[in-house]
């Protein structure tokens, strides 16, 4: 939390300098606002990036969505490792967290692992883009938005150059998968990566791998049939397109909301189906570890999972011929709900301070906050001081997860005496 915050305020301080914008400048709150949202991946923009900021402006934004997405602790670890120090034992325990292992040993050299993994994989992702927007824009600012773009896809964190993110681009093949490829990759999870690297047989893969690959893809497919049927008819959206850019828009519009933030559509003028289906999927999110963040696409499964086996009357959660424990069934339901929480607090204090906006467009923004996803219905710039400051705190909140800030201020109690059981009348 503290490494976070650090690196927002160092990230203000920076797009404050009058060489990180073309003008005169933006106030405090802007640039507090953009630094926050970048660390967190999240995408929501008060000012315009591509023309507001400078190349200096916009090379920070990339190292605080670089910084944001891979985790504070990730560049920790790399420094401490850069200056040959040793990496104590609490240390090790805090990158156990921060990457979300089960045991201590194995930390630093998967930290290792996924920086280089990440690095190449944005490299690689530039080289594809520079295919289309080297020919349009030439070398220097083709290569240059080819990175910029690669770095926020990998990272899920929707920043874009151009002030329609990518609509411009809405029947492109190259683009819709190339920027798709990488935030689905970015949103599996590293351990899920790693895994798949070092065990490519499916069935040898580790309970959580086989989940967010199964739930990733049956997720995408049926959001992305809902989406295209909702918004066939609809001509603000895709009805004026040819079948083909109506699938492409759909399939795209459908992978965003899984925290990336990039839109080829005008999100205003979708069917209120769409924008309230988009919202589940924004609150879901993407998978543990990875660059995205809401309730995690994992979390879902287990909590229907477990639904299922009470209405089924079984003693125990199964799936896939594994139990999952009993802790970790607990924990899935705390964190939907202190995340339903966190939304309902968050989005009832936006309908204080900005009652003029339209309570659709309040719950939207609010959803996309949470989840670090970036996509908004066009209010972002539009709230006030006080509104900005709550949804940053979202913002920073549903980056570091709101049951890690339970956690961290709660006091730890354990269980000492046990007490007689007795019956409490639900549902």
């Amino acid at each position: 939390m503290g490494g976070f915050a650090i690196t927002i305020l160092i990230g203000t301080l920076l797009l404050k300098l009058p060489l990180a914008t073309e003008t005169e400048g933006i106030s405090w709150i802007d640039a507090f606002f953009m630094a926050t949202s970048a660390t967190t991946v999240t995408g929501l923009v008060t000012v315009d990036t591509g023309t507001v900021f400078t190349v200096f402006g916009e090379t920070v934004i990339m190292m605080l969505i670089q910084i944001g997405g891979l985790g504070f602790m990730t560049f920790a670890v790399l420094a401490i490792l850069i200056l040959g120090k040793r990496i104590s034992l609490k240390e090790r325990l805090l990158l156990q967290e921060a990457l979300n292992q089960t045991a201590v040993g194995g930390g630093i050299r998967l930290t290792i692992r996924l920086f280089v993994f990440s690095i190449m994989i944005e490299l690689f992702g530039m080289i594809l883009l520079a295919t289309v927007w080297v020919p349009e824009y030439g070398w220097k600012f083709g290569l240059y938005t080819s990175l910029f773009h690669s770095i926020s896809a990998f990272n899920n964190a929707g920043f874009s150059l151009w002030s329609d993110s990518l609509m411009g681009y809405a029947g492109d093949p190259v683009v819709n998968l190339v920027i798709t490829g990488m935030f689905i990759l970015g949103g599996l999870g590293f351990t899920v990566l790693i895994d798949v690297k070092s065990q490519p047989i499916f069935k040898k893969l580790s309970l959580h791998s086989k989940l967010m690959i199964i739930g990733t893809l049956v997720v995408n497919v049926m959001a992305f049939l809902m989406i295209f049927f909702l918004e066939y008819g609809n001509p603000d959206t895709i009805g004026s397109l040819s079948f083909i850019d109506k699938m492409w828009t759909s399939y795209f519009q459908a992978v965003t909301t899984r925290t990336a933030g990039f839109n080829t559509l005008n999100i205003g003028d979708m069917e209120t189906s769409s924008v309230l289906l988009m919202m589940v999927l924004m609150f879901i999110g993407a998978g543990s570890g990875s660059t995205g963040s809401g309730i995690k696409l994992t979390t879902a499964i287990v909590m229907v999972v477990a639904v299922i086996s009470y209405l089924q009357k079984r003693s125990e959660v199964t799936l896939m011929n594994r139990t999952i424990k009993r802790d970790i069934v607990l924990r899935s339901f705390a964190i939907a709900l202190v995340g339903v929480a966190t939304v309902f607090v968050t989005l009832f204090l936006l309908t204080v301070t900005e009652p003029e906006l339209p309570f659709l467009q309040l719950a939207f923004e609010t959803f996309s906050a949470f989840g670090t996803v970036g996509l908004s219905m066009g209010i972002t710039g539009e709230l006030s001081d006080p509104g900005k400051v709550i949804v940053m705190i979202l913002m920073f909140l549903g980056r570091l997860g709101p049951i890690t800030l339970a956690f961290s201020l709660a006091t730890t109690k354990p269980d000492k005496v046990r007490y007689a059981k007795e019956d409490v009348y639900t549902g």
